[in-house]
């Protein structure tokens, strides 16, 4: 470590708020699927919004089972 560096504690390595994080990740699920009612002719942009908000709720699901389970804090 350089001089100049500060030393952090673990408690100040914490990630954010993760309610707002959760709130985010639904929010963006939800922006994801609004974004494929337009005004494109090809279906390929509507697939690909589909597997991003797909994938958010797998992760989301995931995390909510693995709280739920204790195996994470």
């Amino acid at each position: 470590m350089a001089g100049n560096e500060p030393v952090l504690s673990p408690d100040q390595l914490k990630p954010t708020n993760r309610r707002k994080a959760r709130i985010g990740a639904v929010s963006a699920i939800v922006i994801l699927l609004l974004m494929t009612i337009g005004n494109h002719k090809g279906n390929t942009e509507n697939y690909f919004m589909y597997g991003l908000a797909g994938l958010i709720v797998v992760v989301l699901v995931g995390d909510w089972v693995l709280r739920r389970n204790g195996l994470r804090d």
